[in-house]
């Protein structure tokens, strides 16, 4: 029998990855007990207490629903007391998922969810080193392997400090050894995988610089990364430069807007320089192509990887 998903939830962190796949595991959830739902998603910061009413008021249809509403530091004070009130009495069909990036902005909602006794998912930032072999011996755990800290370190060293690359990582090597790593294991897996990753070839691409995109792809492809990551990171480049190149403001301040570590806005500031909005779009298409292609089990996918390199490079022009 599947297991009831709470009435709210918080996702509680401005790690952009754990968020993320914090929200999409309670979609999954719903999705156990009502496959056919499709979530309402929405912006705290743009969303009134008279609207909160609207989303969280029963289906005429019936059946579950699931309310995704992100930045809910942004919320104003109208939809924070609104919001507190509904968590004494949330609406038992409805599944409402708020992502909060942490910090003192929307502090007292924060606190005021937590001490109504909602259902709290931690997305904190992963920065200290030990906490990064943590992530590892856990990603690795729950796909049913064993990592021991040694190894985890030596894929951190191989593979970097994304947690996206990470937790793919985990995945190929849980599935390609049976779960069971060392370091040997790791080494042999990504020698030479410190040298350039799938964000290498990304940045490299969204600045324009297709020779030296071109070199850390062949690379890569050569050493045996996997294309999907690939593929990943540059639609991932291509999708933030296109969200941050219209955003006015420093990163600090975009952070809690746009739902993105200021580190990264930064990096995006930067590679926005030099694209237009049709280039963007041409971007975005290259990428979206060569991820079906890489996915969709093409004939030669390090040669769709290439296409979409010289496309994206080329459209920044």
């Amino acid at each position: 029998m599947s297991q009831t998903p709470p009435p709210i939830r918080l996702v509680l962190g401005d790690e952009e990855f754990l968020a993320a796949r914090a929200v999409s595991a309670v979609v999954a959830e719903v999705r156990a007990v009502e496959p056919d739902v499709q979530p309402t998603e929405c912006e705290a910061g743009s969303v009134t207490a008279g609207e909160l009413a609207a989303l969280t008021s029963p289906s005429l249809f019936g059946g579950r629903q699931v309310v995704i509403m992100r930045s809910a530091q942004d919320a104003k004070k109208d939809l924070t007391a609104a919001l507190l009130e509904y968590a004494r009495s949330p609406a038992p069909d409805v599944c409402l998922v708020l992502t909060h990036a942490g910090g003192n902005k929307g502090k007292a909602l924060a606190d005021g969810l937590q001490k109504a006794g909602v259902d709290v998912v931690r997305a904190a930032r992963v920065t200290r080193p030990r906490e990064r072999v943590g992530f590892v011996r856990d990603e690795v755990r729950g796909l049913g392997g064993r990592c021991p800290e040694d190894a985890a370190e030596a894929l951190i060293s191989a593979v970097g400090n994304d947690l996206r690359e990470l937790a793919a990582a985990c995945a190929q090597l849980v599935a390609d050894t049976g779960g069971r790593l060392t370091v040997e294991i790791v080494n042999r897996y990504y020698q030479g995988r410190s040298e350039v990753t799938g964000f290498t070839v990304a940045d490299a691409a969204m600045v324009g610089d297709t020779a030296a995109a071109l070199e850390a792809l062949r690379w890569a492809l050569a050493i045996g990364v996997d294309p999907v990551p690939i593929a990943d990171a540059l639609a991932d480049g291509v999708r933030t430069v296109s969200r941050v190149a219209g955003a006015r403001g420093n990163p600090y301040q975009l952070a809690s807007k746009l739902g993105m570590p200021a580190w990264k806005i930064e990096r995006a500031q930067r590679q926005s320089r030099g694209w237009s909005p049709d280039g963007l779009a041409a971007a975005m298409h290259a990428a979206a192509t060569a991820n079906a292609e890489v996915k969709g089990g093409a004939e030669n996918r390090g040669y769709a990887l290439e296409r979409a390199v010289l496309a994206v490079a080329a459209a920044r022009g």
